[in-house]
């Protein structure tokens, strides 16, 4: 028991900053290959951030245990709206102004909506990944026209503007970041699946609270870096992106790896809860009473939402 309790922990360590440093070397030589610079921004707030999420999800589908990968997916999602924006938005609330933001929004809860109508026969199978895979493919091609019609869009001058680091330095950070990321996947998802197996907790809980927040720590390290720049909006750019690709390229990942079947409480309970948490953000985010922002109080309502939902998994464990 010890020695999977260490292992996790070593798991989650290591792979928060094995992503950080995957992907901003994977900013970084995308820029050196001549990559436009809102496109390295989408790309790596979307796939990188959720690099853990995919990573840990293919592993636990591959090793037998789907359940915890897609435990994984709703999970993290939920982290990154109750914990990560939860907490920015207490320490300095969070400023809704970008356009591509504002209409990326809405499309979460269409995203969830897919997701759960998929899911609703019990099953995830290859054919579910495959569309929600293709659902992936539209949405990044559907950023990229509207970016590229928006040249002055203040993410793509973020980017643009963010340290530089030498071509071999970047190379060096990709490599290294994605070669432990790997790693410590692995190691993760063991530890994981032996505490859930000896404490009798199933895949489906140890995916959505243990794995789940500590997959959401890189964006967590962002939304935190973010506020001490100032620039706490970036939290809110970080999570959309990322939910995206968790409901989309991490469900279709499991999907594709293990076909695999549903277990119910995903569709009465975690499914609900999720789409419930992603609509209140919406409306907390673009609701004209407040001038687009999420307030301190929103955000301390986020976050006991979150804690709340968490707590009563592992009391029901």
């Amino acid at each position: 028991m010890l020695i999977a309790i260490a292992a996790t922990v070593v798991g989650l360590a290591a792979l928060a900053w094995s992503a950080d440093h995957f992907v901003a070397g994977a900013s970084a030589v995308a820029r050196y290959a001549g990559m436009a610079p809102l496109l390295v921004g989408m790309l790596v707030i979307g796939f990188g951030t959720s690099a853990p999420e995919l990573v840990v999800s293919a592993f636990a589908a591959a090793g037998g245990n789907p359940e915890l990968a897609i435990g994984n997916a709703f999970g993290s999602n939920v982290a990154n709206i109750g914990l990560i924006l939860g907490i920015t938005a207490m320490v300095l609330p969070i400023m809704v102004h970008r356009g591509v933001l504002r209409r990326e929004l809405p499309v979460l809860i269409v995203v969830t909506l897919i997701a759960w109508l998929l899911l609703a026969d019990g099953t995830l199978s290859r054919l579910d990944a495959a569309v929600l895979g293709g659902v992936l493919l539209a949405q990044i091609t559907w950023a990229i026209v509207v970016g590229r019609r928006n040249p002055s869009d203040e993410l793509a001058r973020e980017v643009e503007e963010s340290a530089t680091m030498t071509r071999s330095r970047a190379w060096l950070s990709l490599l290294a970041g994605l070669v432990l990321l790997v790693l410590s996947s692995r190691v993760l998802v063991w530890g994981a699946v032996d505490i859930a197996e000896r404490l009798g907790w199933s895949d489906l809980v140890i995916g959505l609270t243990v794995v789940a927040i500590g997959t959401s720590a890189p964006e967590l390290a962002s939304a935190l870096a973010a506020v001490r720049r100032g620039e706490n909006d970036l939290a809110l750019g970080n999570v959309i992106g990322s939910n995206l690709f968790n409901t989309l390229g991490v469900l279709a990942v499991a999907g594709l790896v293990a076909p695999a079947t549903v277990d119910p409480a995903i569709l009465t309970r975690d499914l609900p809860f999720v789409l419930s948490l992603t609509i209140l953000l919406v409306v907390f985010a673009l609701w004209p009473w407040h001038r687009g922002s999420i307030s301190r109080s929103e955000g301390g309502v986020l976050f006991v939402l979150w804690l709340s939902y968490t707590g009563f998994l592992l009391v029901t464990a």
